[in-house]
């Protein structure tokens, strides 16, 4: 039987094994040990798929666990994300990194929302947010970014 996922979870939290878990978990995706981006006999899934990381089910805000989905998503989903924080829903954070590394791009950019909510430049509604990496190769700068869409109140 063959068959690829849509999207896979784990309880974590925001310390250095919290972290090493996600890691670790995003590893599998790429290489091909969950087939979320290609099926289980290693053969490309549907084409355009993004892969996206979920963070929902909040204990309480990011001190505590949460559930971190990787899932796949089309176009589409940025398009509705996009309508999303035009409505004021979610916030975007547009974090780019010449080096080209997708980590350090990921942690200046959750950084910025952790300063702005200490801040009380936004106040975070811990219900869903979501965060999409993409490597130098892909955008038209030629820098790697970070798109979080942190829903607010």
């Amino acid at each position: 039987m063959v068959y690829q996922l849509k999207m896979v979870t784990i309880r974590t939290r925001n310390t250095p094994e919290g972290m090493a878990s996600i890691a670790a978990l995003w590893q599998d995706v790429q290489q091909g040990r969950l087939p979320l981006l290609c099926n289980s006999d290693g053969q490309e899934g549907q084409a355009k798929l993004s892969p996206v990381s979920r963070y929902s089910n909040y204990e309480s805000d990011e001190t505590g666990e949460y559930d971190l989905s990787i899932m796949t998503v089309t176009p589409d989903f940025f398009r509705q994300m996009a309508r999303k924080v035009e409505q004021g829903a979610y916030k975007l954070y547009d974090v780019s990194d010449a080096s080209g590394n997708l980590e350090l791009c990921a942690q200046k950019a959750w950084q910025q929302v952790w300063d702005d909510t200490a801040d009380g430049n936004i106040k975070r509604s811990f219900i869903e947010d979501f965060e999409s990496t993409v490597p130098a190769k892909f955008t038209p700068d030629g820098l790697a970014h970070c798109y979080l869409y942190i829903a607010v109140e």
